[in-house]
């Protein structure tokens, strides 16, 4: 089979869905403006039924892509693109995004359909892709007050969101038209090595605990036992669940950095956000997810339920776990060095840096307790 290759624009049809309130949608912020005169001409032509009073507005909630609400009356979409300023090889890849979104629903309905992709710089100076708005709650570090004493509906999310990953491993890329994904061969080293790469980039100082975790991943790197497709940014908040039943998934959020490799990659880096009780509380306001609440499955919990799910051997997980902890530092250092350059002005991300501190430290006392 050929290599896929992206059209300029591409074009999918869906019907009409009626709209709904987002308390998670902003003004667009001041420098993150869309260039709508060149924008919406191009939306009304790529579009099914873009035909009502255009409106744009923006999702808050994100760290690294820049996510837009798009609104034809009563039509609704999602326009998804980059974040501002330059670019890592290979991260925040449109194009892979919406070659996965444009077929993935077919096997796996929790993958919001890609519309089209536009990879022609005249409109917005960036690929971007336009996907189908789905409607729910996206629970980020505290779970909506309504439901902070439930420790059953909790345990309930924690399977819920173990089932989903294990699910999505169990899909046969050929299905979809993604076997060319990737490159599985090799893909623990050419990781390690990539997020070296990046870190040497982003770093704006010398943090010793860095250091040691990258020392002891390459050392102790294991060897993959499987392929699978892997979401590569997988946790919480970016699953979108039932606002009357959090533990019912409605969809899994963005799949930029979606590749075939070691499945074992994802639940490692979906460990690093499983908070627990008597973890350091620094830990929790870096990780933001709240699961040290009662009746959420613990980390040990969670790898065995993905272990039964899959039947894959988990006896590595602590590599993938601190893997799942530098993969981390890097991508909040840089959104730091993006706001610490001027690229970004957005208020949120002045203290990252002391964040890739604590969570630096945590890669070590992970790596410690492995040696014990």
């Amino acid at each position: 089979m050929a290599a896929w290759a992206p059209p300029a624009c591409s074009r999918l049809r869906e019907p009409v869905a009626p709209p709904i309130s987002d308390p998670e949608v902003i003004a667009v912020r001041a420098d993150e403006q869309l260039d709508v005169a060149r924008l919406e001409p191009w939306l009304r032509a790529h579009l099914p039924d873009a035909t009502g009073p255009f409106a744009l507005r923006q999702f808050g909630g994100g760290h690294a892509n820049l996510t837009y609400l798009l609104q034809f009356g009563a039509r609704e979409y999602v326009l998804r693109r980059p974040p501002l300023g330059p670019i890592a090889p290979s991260a925040h890849d449109m194009q892979r995004e919406h070659r996965v979104l444009a077929r993935l629903g077919e096997v796996f309905p929790l993958a919001p359909r890609s519309y089209a992709l536009c990879t022609d710089p005249a409109i917005l100076g960036v690929d971007f892709h336009v996907v189908e708005r789905r409607r729910g709650t996206v629970i980020r570090q505290e779970l909506p007050e309504q439901f902070t004493d439930d420790p059953a509906l909790n345990r309930r999310i924690g399977h819920m969101v173990v089932d989903v990953l294990a699910d999505l491993h169990q899909v046969n890329p050929v299905s979809v038209g993604l076997e060319t994904l990737g490159r599985p061969d090799g893909f623990i080293q050419r990781q390690v090595d990539g997020w070296d790469r990046r870190w040497h980039a982003a770093k704006d100082q010398e943090i010793a605990d860095v250091d040691h975790m990258l020392r002891w991943l390459k050392a102790a790197m294991p060897t993959a036992q499987a392929t699978a497709l892997l979401h590569n940014d997988y946790k919480l908040d970016n699953l979108m669940v039932d606002t009357d039943d959090l533990a019912t998934p409605v969809a899994v959020l963005d799949w930029d950095m979606t590749t075939r490799g070691d499945p074992l990659m994802d639940l490692g880096y979906l460990l690093n956000f499983w908070n627990e009780v008597d973890d350091d509380p620094r830990w929790h306001y870096v990780s933001r997810m709240p699961t040290n609440h009662a009746g959420f499955p613990t980390r040990a919990e969670v790898v065995a339920r993905y272990a039964e799910r899959t039947g894959l051997n988990v006896d590595a997980i602590a590599w993938y776990h601190v893997f799942g902890v530098f993969k981390l530092v890097v991508i909040v250092q840089q959104i730091y060095i993006r706001y610490l350059r001027g690229q970004t002005q957005d208020r949120r991300f002045a203290g990252y840096d002391e964040r890739v501190r604590d969570l630096a430290r945590k890669g070590v006392v992970l790596i410690d307790a492995e040696r014990r």
